[in-house]
């Protein structure tokens, strides 16, 4: 094996012109790798938190981990949308250890006692007589995040006080983002996926947009669920037979490592929930498709039902239209990781269209789905074959590279590799991520 010298830049061979991409396997175990990601990547993007209707209204919070920090997004008194480090100004301990609550007025530190406000505010110490004049209470409140940014009930959070504004990150992701909060007052349905796997972060990355394993791994949905269900298969053989592909959309880079399995249109492209959700809710789906149209426009409301695929916003976050998937996955080792994963569907959903978009989502998506326990399975596989990284080197990424990119190829992992190579080299946004 090469002696890299972690040096990431030789982790990668993009050869454009003989339409070559490869991953040396180093950068799914190497320690070190791992320790400069959460410097140079996690710490210097914009992560998203969480959704405000987690935390409606005035009191109610929730407790999150976010790139290794335990964080409490809460609902302030005044109302306000605050994102307030996990820890005791005191002694370090967590403040709340709630995973959510209502009506809150003050979080105790059950260590030794100091109270804070919603607000952060320090606002009792037991003892207090004890200290002595320099002690200065108003300067020992909760610590905000460094950067926070509420986009349309979508948290962010940057520990880079210096962080680039979230527009200028977000790149030409934002309008394939701002499709989807355009199904509707949207919000994250009650409950919370958590779960984790023993494999590299970017592993997941990839899965998450790749249609290419699709046929194979989630075999029994594509090819026996959905026409047993009378529903048309978008999968129903392997892509390498001739006319048997799944219809994707438009692969196309957003920008600063961000990237779609399917842009937009107002062709109407069906996200693949459409023949399940027009098979169980139909008349409730109609009603919903006329409130789209009412509000947007017919074509634009095409657009905002035909969804935009899978996409990501650099590092990890994942949106899956098709399913009503908001997933972020934060790693604590090179092969270990816990994912979260929310359902998020629009307020105006009638009882009947709620439950056919939940049962469609929990039946891919959920724990006991078709797709997650294999997609963990096929993970886990790959990261138990890194440990012959020294003898077999490179991992191929290069379908597609030299013809048109479809939901099948692999431009979608490139776009990501790029901007992480950058990030991990230059610590600036990669040039180009396309082909």
């Amino acid at each position: 094996m090469p002696d890299f010298g972690h040096n990431e830049s030789s982790l990668i061979i993009d050869d454009k012109d003989s339409g070559i991409f490869r991953i040396h396997r180093t950068a799914f175990v190497d320690r070190e790798i791992f320790e400069r990601e959460r410097a140079q990547v996690f710490d210097k993007s914009w992560l998203f938190a969480g959704h405000t209707s987690e935390f409606p209204n005035p009191g109610d919070f929730i407790t999150r981990s976010v790139a290794g920090r335990p964080l409490i997004l809460v609902r302030s008194d005044d109302g306000e949308v605050r994102v307030l480090l996990n820890t005791c100004r005191h002694r370090g301990n967590l403040v709340c250890r709630e995973a959510k609550g209502s009506g809150a007025e003050v979080f105790r530190c059950f260590y030794l006692g100091w109270i804070y406000n919603t607000r952060g505010e320090l606002k009792g110490i037991p003892g207090e007589e004890a200290y002595s004049e320099a002690f200065d209470r108003d300067s020992l409140g909760l610590e905000p995040v460094p950067a926070m940014h509420n986009h349309r009930g979508c948290v962010f959070v940057s520990f880079d006080p210096d962080m680039e504004d979230f527009e200028t990150y977000m790149a030409d992701a934002l309008p394939v983002l701002d499709n989807t909060l355009n199904l509707g007052d949207m919000e994250f349905v009650e409950g919370h996926f958590k779960y984790s796997m023993r494999a590299n972060w970017k592993l997941l990355v990839e899965n998450s947009m790749d249609g290419y394993h699709g046929a194979f791994t989630h075999e029994r949905f594509f090819t026996h669920f959905m026409p047993d269900m009378g529903l048309p298969s978008i999968a129903m053989r392997p892509p390498t037979e001739e006319g048997n592909a799944p219809v994707f959309g438009d692969v196309r880079p957003l920008g600063n490592g961000h990237v779609t399995t399917g842009y937009p249109t107002t062709s109407g492209r069906g996200r693949a929930a459409t023949s399940y959700l027009e098979k169980y809710a139909g008349p409730a789906l109609e009603t919903y498709r006329k409130m789209l149209a009412d509000r947007h426009g017919p074509d634009k409301a095409k657009m905002i039902e035909g969804g935009a695929g899978n996409y990501l916003i650099f590092p990890n976050l994942l949106i899956i239209d098709g399913w009503f998937v908001f997933r972020t996955f934060y790693p604590s080792s090179p092969d270990y990781m816990e994912i979260n994963g929310w359902a998020c569907m629009p307020k105006e959903d009638s009882p009947e269209l709620r439950k056919a978009r939940l049962d469609w989502y929990l039946g891919f998506q959920g724990p006991g789905g078709f797709a997650t326990p294999d997609d963990v399975e096929g993970l886990e596989g790959c990261q138990m074959g890194f440990a012959t990284h020294k003898e077999v080197e490179w991992s191929d990424i290069s379908r597609d590279m030299k013809s048109k990119p479809t939901g099948l190829g692999e431009l979608q992992m490139r776009v990501f590799w790029r901007e992480w190579q950058s990030r991990m080299t230059t610590g600036q946004h990669a040039l180009s991520t396309g082909d």
